[in-house]
């Protein structure tokens, strides 16, 4: 054998390895993926080592603690941010239905309840579908970075200023920006207000660098989905029926709203940016079964039943802690040791949550999903706590 010959042998072997290394990172964890209109394929927890004793008691605890506000969201939403000056519902709201929720192990459906077909407003899970956005302009390439200011990419005025120009995408994601500024009528100083002070005092507040300072804000929240929107150059429901729900078989329910103020024009079509959440109405719209294969995906690590759908690194990405908060990725809450722990669970375990008590979360330990709509929010890690414990 010659010495081309030889080094091309060490080649071929060196790129099989590599091959298979990399085959490692993206395998998936379900033995299961639900085709698009087919009924989803169930297993009795006994067939997957599950206590059905056990697990029945964490469906009936879900059953059993209703969130406690009006299943009139109009007024559920009033009563919830009364404290938010100007506080208005801009986009469309819709009454929710009873408790509803399903199980998954390995794919495959353990336990369900309610109606799992029926579409509801999901509110800040909004913010996690929101997020995935942004995974697949980093894969397009659309964004080079999440340490590049958006300023770079958006330079219409609402990056400008010496504050507001510091921020990067990755700043947005974190929601660690500190942002200043008005978007569709709401002000960043009056969402979510702080529980001391006044209007003078929430005005005249201290700028934190950013980065550095964790605040849970949906008209930064807003300005994330606007900003991807000037990336994208199209409407973000697209972007998401498209690269994602289309190719693990979602239904044709969803629908994914922003404000009667929200639409813009880009390059001459008039498009509406959405909203990341729904306190002040729209967001996504969805029933609990979508929510189960997006839930699914990333338990996957962003694979669909061999098909990679976004880099399996940005699951790594949005699950690390954020600086500024330990408890928060990329709009994904995090099970770490912090103010938002949930005792006797894994710390590896990640969840999407939105206003009312609808929950999307995700146990990579365990290969389970959890999918929990109408649940009293304090309640969930308890009910989180006795799936696990099914397991035992």
């Amino acid at each position: 054998m010659t010495k081309i010959q030889e080094k091309n042998l060490l080649i071929a072997v060196f790129t099989c390895i590599l091959g298979l290394f990399g085959s490692n990172l993206t395998a998936q964890n379900s033995d299961y993926f639900p085709p698009r209109g087919a009924t989803w394929q169930s297993k009795l927890p006994a067939q997957l080592k599950v206590n059905q004793q056990r697990l029945q008691e964490a469906v009936n605890f879900a059953k059993a603690n209703e969130y406690s506000g009006s299943r009139d969201l109009r007024t559920a939403i009033l009563k919830g941010f009364r404290r938010e000056p100007f506080h208005k519902i801009l986009g469309p709201v819709k009454k929710r239905g009873a408790p509803t929720g399903m199980i998954l192990k390995n794919g495959y459906v353990i336990a369900q309840w309610g109606d799992t077909k029926r579409v509801d407003m999901t509110f800040s899970v909004t913010k996690s579908y929101l997020s995935t956005v942004a995974a697949l302009a980093i894969d397009e390439k659309l964004i080079v970075s999440l340490d590049d200011r958006v300023a770079q990419y958006v330079w219409d005025g609402k990056f400008s200023g010496q504050h507001n120009a510091k921020i990067t995408w990755a700043h947005l994601l974190t929601q660690s920006s500190d942002w200043y500024g008005q978007l569709w009528g709401g002000y960043d100083w009056a969402d979510r207000p702080p529980n001391t002070g006044n209007i003078d005092e929430w005005q005249r507040r201290k700028l934190h660098e950013p980065g550095t300072h964790f605040k849970y804000n949906d008209v930064r929240v807003n300005l994330l989905a606007y900003s991807l929107l000037q990336v994208w150059r199209k409407p973000l429901p697209q972007v998401l029926k498209e690269k994602v729900m289309d190719k693990i078989g979602a239904s044709t329910t969803w629908r994914w709203f922003g404000y009667d103020n929200s639409w813009v024009n880009v390059d001459g079509a008039k498009v509406q940016s959405v909203s990341g959440g729904g306190h002040s109405g729209g967001g996504l719209f969805i029933n609990t079964e979508d929510h189960a294969r997006f839930g699914l995906l990333f338990l996957n690590n962003g694979n669909w039943n061999g098909k990679q759908i976004f880099s399996p690194q940005w699951i790594k990405a949005a699950t690390t802690p954020s600086k500024a908060n330990v408890n928060y990725g990329y709009m994904w809450w995090l099970n770490k040791k912090g103010a938002r722990h949930w005792a006797g669970i894994p710390e590896t375990v990640y969840y999407a949550a939105g206003f009312g008590g609808n929950f999307i979360v995700i146990a990579p330990q365990h290969n389970l999903v959890i999918v929990t709509r109408w649940l009293e929010p304090s309640k969930v890690g308890e009910m989180v706590q006795k799936v696990i414990k099914s397991l035992e």
